[in-house]
């Protein structure tokens, strides 16, 4: 998110790549998120109640295992809809926030997850399957997974009414120049398509799934400055930045915020990679 770990990245695969690392081998980053779990719990946005019934409605069984769970989020909608859910995270804080809100979880990697005989009928991974390695992570949901069983990987973007993601990308210009995290436009929809890629690609040289599709759910949010702020250090890389750094982003974010009256509406979109575990492979 975990892993990897259930958590939304704000940078772009290029940004979240350090030295040419693809994102799942830069796990320091994935790592950092546990450092403040509760507001990690807190701020991050929940999922739509579309998404969760469109995987729930597609899945077989009840049992599901949710790969880098982080807090909990998603496993915690889906034990709403009836589901039993396990949890798989590596940053034990992360897991032992999960455990205190009701989610059982193990504390590993995903690759190297012992399950001990189990399987399910959905593996799923919110914000998450980037931290993975896409060929291994498939290899291995197939095996986790009876036949029939559905993986699906999903993540969110953001976008926020022009005016004040500009406002927001010149707060971080003035504060961290040299810093990946520095923006242009917030990220797209098109800046996360390698992650949707290259989740189909493991699905697909996995060789046990069906075709690979992809569901898209958009939904509005708003925000308060302060509930804004609240997000802010829980998106990727933001933990590792000195605390004077990042007093001083969150003062231009929020003087931006301010400029548009206190306030602004948050655009979402979620995308779902997903397939149907087969008998071969």
């Amino acid at each position: 998110m975990p892993t990897h770990s259930g958590r939304m990245t704000t940078l772009p695969p290029e940004r979240a790549r350090q030295a040419d690392l693809e994102p799942h081998q830069a796990r320091h980053i994935a790592e950092s998120f546990g450092s403040d779990a509760d507001r990690y719990d807190r701020a991050r946005p929940r999922y739509p109640a579309a998404l969760v019934e469109r995987i729930v409605a597609a899945s077989p069984g009840l049992d599901f295992l949710d790969v880098g769970c982080g807090t909990g989020i998603a496993a915690r909608q889906l034990q709403a809809a009836g589901r039993r859910v396990l949890g798989v995270e590596p940053d034990a804080r992360m897991a032992d926030f999960a455990r205190h809100s009701g989610v059982q979880t193990d504390v590993a990697t995903f690759e190297d997850w012992d399950p001990r005989g189990r399987t399910f009928d959905a593996v799923v991974a919110g914000m998450a399957w980037h931290w993975v390695d896409p060929v291994a992570g498939a290899v291995k949901a197939a095996r986790l997974l009876r036949p029939g069983g559905r993986l699906a990987v999903f993540w969110y973007v953001f976008q926020p009414p022009s005016e004040v993601g500009d406002a927001i990308s010149a707060a971080y210009r003035r504060t961290l120049p040299d810093s990946p995290l520095v923006r242009g436009p917030m990220p797209s929809l098109d800046a996360y398509s390698a992650f949707f890629t290259k989740a189909a690609d493991g699905i697909r040289r996995a060789g046990a799934f069906g075709d690979s599709e992809q569901w898209r759910f958009d939904w509005d949010r708003p925000y308060s400055r302060d509930e804004w702020l609240d997000v802010v250090p829980t998106s990727g890389g933001h933990s590792l930045l000195p605390p004077a750094k990042l007093a001083e982003l969150a003062a231009g974010i929020g003087a931006a915020v301010d400029a548009v009256g206190g306030s602004f509406t948050m655009h979402y979109t979620a995308v779902v990679v997903t397939a149907t575990r087969t008998g071969a492979g």
